[in-house]
């Protein structure tokens, strides 16, 4: 069995859902998505190395 990416798992949701929210409203500001993103990204990274830190 192999471990979890987390990284890749949260990226992965997370662009989805920005996919999901661009085709169901495209009116959104793209800052505020990209600010999302950013901010997203810096989570999923978080997670990723809390989750190496804990499995040592």
């Amino acid at each position: 069995m192999h471990r979890t990416d987390w990284m890749a798992l949260l990226s992965g949701m997370l662009f989805v859902s920005a996919g999901v929210v661009f085709v169901s409203r495209p009116s959104v500001e793209p800052l505020i998505m990209f600010t999302i993103l950013v901010g997203g990204l810096g989570l999923a990274g978080l997670v990723a190395i809390l989750a190496r830190v804990i499995r040592r």
